[in-house]
């Protein structure tokens, strides 16, 4: 159930509710929030304007009141949401569209398993603001913990400072549809692992890769029973279909720090990307290459000889192909 709180800057209580907490945003005006009132020793909530901020205490645990679910509905030109805590939750994004000018629109403080699930038949659209100070955050939907992408709605994601999506352990999406239209550095980006299970995903308008997984400590687990406790840098693409665009890109598609493992079962498209070289059929003739003002920078026998070039984007051709590759 979706309950819809007042239209002021007030946090209330709700007794017809349970382990429910509602976020509204008013436009350009003032956020409100009802919370449940089994959950009234468990949360603070802060409401200033737009930004809303919430910590879950300590208590907050599977033998107290459980599992929170944040219900987030409205939209803000001048808002944000940001949850701290040391239990996992439940973040719903009913229709949502959120713009922080002045920081990320989502800002997960919770170290612990994160669900976000874009409602069924819903829209929503996150977008975060500018800053020329080094580092102030890292994407426009920032989780200090794992993220579980799942629900049947969309998610629409603008990253204007960094990243757009950042998950500082792992992160898997099932089910749901995540659009990234933009982003200063990568579209998607995580540790320890990625697992795509089902769902749609398209990354376009990213300058470095499109998704990207490092390992989170010094040394690989490998792949592990069901992923438990895994940091193998690897990225999983299990099903659903995946599409890469790379024409504002100067990364890698999918750029994990382990292995790269692709099922029949997924749909994985990448345009508009130069060409690799393990991807460069042998060939009888010599290879010329060129650099891109056409200066010819030598003749090559076998295309696993174009390793030896120096980092950069050249063309390769002889009387049957010509390619653009990138050496990386």
């Amino acid at each position: 159930m979706l309950f819809y709180g007042p239209l002021a800057a007030e946090v209330s209580y709700n007794a017809n509710i349970t382990n429910i907490i509602n976020v509204t945003y008013n436009g350009t005006g003032a956020a409100s929030v009802v919370i449940a009132s089994n959950l009234q020793s468990y949360v603070t909530a802060t409401v200033d304007g737009g930004a809303v901020s919430i910590v879950q205490n300590n208590t907050v645990s599977a033998s107290t009141c459980g599992e929170i679910i944040y219900q987030l509905t409205g939209a803000s030109t001048n808002g944000a949401f940001s949850l701290e805590g040391n239990y996992k939750a439940t973040i719903e994004l009913h229709g949502l569209s959120l713009t922080n000018p002045n920081g990320p629109a989502v800002n997960i403080l919770n170290g612990k398993r994160i669900e976000i699930k874009p409602i069924e038949g819903t829209i929503s659209t996150l977008t975060d603001g500018t800053s020329t100070v080094e580092d102030a955050w890292k994407a426009a939907l920032y989780c200090k913990g794992h993220i579980e992408f799942k629900g049947k709605g969309t998610l629409n994601v603008y990253g204007n400072y960094a990243h757009a999506i950042y998950s500082k352990e792992y992160m898997s999406i099932k089910n749901c549809t995540i659009n990234v239209c933009s982003a200063v550095k990568d579209a998607l980006h995580c540790r320890e692992y990625f697992l795509m299970e089902s769902g749609k995903v398209s990354l376009r308008g990213f300058a470095s890769d499109g998704v990207e997984c490092n390992i989170d400590g010094t040394t690989s687990t490998g792949e592990t029973a069901e992923h438990e406790n895994e940091d193998s840098g690897n990225i999983y693409i299990m099903g659903g279909s995946l599409w890469i665009d790379m024409s504002n890109s100067s990364g890698d598609s999918i750029k994990p720090d382990g292995k790269k493992i692709i099922s029949a079962d997924a749909t994985v498209d990448i345009t508009n990307t130069t060409t690799a070289i393990e991807n460069i059929s042998q060939t009888e003739q010599a290879l010329k290459v060129y650099n891109l003002l056409g200066v010819l920078i030598g003749v090559y026998d076998s295309p696993q000889m174009l390793n030896a070039l120096p980092k950069g984007t050249y063309v390769i051709k002889n009387s049957s192909i010509t390619k653009k590759i990138s050496v990386l």
